[in-house]
């Protein structure tokens, strides 16, 4: 599906135009274009990006068939830019999909290219339809609405993956060491890991955006940028944040197993202490130096033989309690 959106020079706005159109608006020079391709064929893409918006190969390339982390270049007339949106699933564990979107960033229009619905482009749609500002301030602040609405949309991320962080600190603290608890908990680590991943390079492109000479974003354009790229640095700083949080639960939950450990251990370490005199008697007394019980066994059960196995069991204890003690304390 591609849908457009174009506030021509007198200020009407017209969502019907054709693709073939487009080439009249960009001679045109004038009004504003959104063109947004929204899980379109690669093969009906490539025309329109190639002919008529006259993007080079190689960025029409990247933005139809390969997947990149976020990234910025600069071709002189227009910039094409790789921003990502995120979404946290629940449902088939706690992982966090990453959802591409490539915008094309040109002096009179955006085109933005994504294969699944991002959400937050369908509210910068909806947005531009009921307030005209949105479509009048020209391609850099549509381009910079573009990228707020994607970065707001990762807050939402962090306070649900922060609601399952309190979840599972109260069931370690409530000592549920389930096997699913551990799953949870290194899948949490591993989504803060991915978002630190996209966060921290989308962060230099906005801050590229922000602070760079580029012929398509003037000296206000990257003012409205420099407002994204500080909520990036403050989503950053929560992320490491939550990171830190996830470790210390984990840690918490590995001390817990630890102690449970070190209680089973006292616990087997009473009843052994308990049944060691009782085995004592029992083997002592069904020793068999009171009388032999096969012919020429004599020597082995006669009072020599009995001393001297009541020596080794007396001395032998004692050379090891020696020997121990030497060993631990030095």
């Amino acid at each position: 599906m591609i849908r457009t959106l174009y506030r021509s020079r007198d200020g009407q706005l017209r969502t019907d135009v054709r693709p073939e159109e487009f080439a009249a608006i960009l001679a045109d020079g004038g009004g504003l274009l959104w063109a947004d391709f929204v899980g379109e064929k690669p093969e009906d893409c490539e025309p329109i990006l190639r002919n008529i918006f006259r993007f080079d190969p190689l960025a029409v390339d990247d933005a139809l068939q390969e997947s990149h982390v976020p990234k910025l270049d600069d071709w002189g007339d227009y910039l094409y830019i790789v921003l990502h949106a995120v979404a946290f699933d629940t449902d088939g564990g706690e992982h966090v999909d990453t959802l591409e979107v490539d915008v094309f960033l040109g002096k009179t229009y955006v085109v933005t290219h994504r294969d699944m619905p991002v959400p937050a482009l369908d509210r910068v749609w909806t947005s531009c339809q009921r307030d005209e500002r949105h479509t009048t301030r020209g391609a850099p602040y549509l381009a910079y609405r573009i990228a707020d609405e994607i970065v707001a949309g990762y807050m939402p991320v962090f306070e649900e993956i922060d609601v399952a962080i309190d979840q599972l600190e109260d069931q370690v603290l409530a000592g549920s060491l389930r096997t699913a608890t551990l799953e949870r908990l290194l899948a949490l680590k591993r989504a803060l890991l991915n978002l630190r991943r996209i966060i921290a390079p989308q962060r230099e492109v906005l801050n590229k955006l922000a602070r760079d000479d580029y012929e398509v974003v003037d000296a206000r354009g990257r003012l409205y940028f420099r407002d994204v790229y500080d909520h990036l640095v403050r989503l950053h700083d929560i992320n490491e944040s939550m990171r830190d949080l996830v470790s210390g639960v984990l840690d918490t939950y590995l001390s817990v197993v630890n102690n449970r450990l070190n209680d089973v251990m006292k616990t087997l370490t009473l009843i052994t202490t308990l049944f060691m005199p009782i085995s004592f008697i029992a083997s002592f007394f069904g020793m068999n130096f009171f009388g032999p019980v096969a012919t020429g066994l004599a020597p082995w059960t006669d009072n020599p033989a009995f001393l001297l196995t009541l020596a080794l069991m007396v001395l032998l204890p004692a050379a090891m309690y020696v020997w121990m003690r030497r060993r631990l304390l030095g």
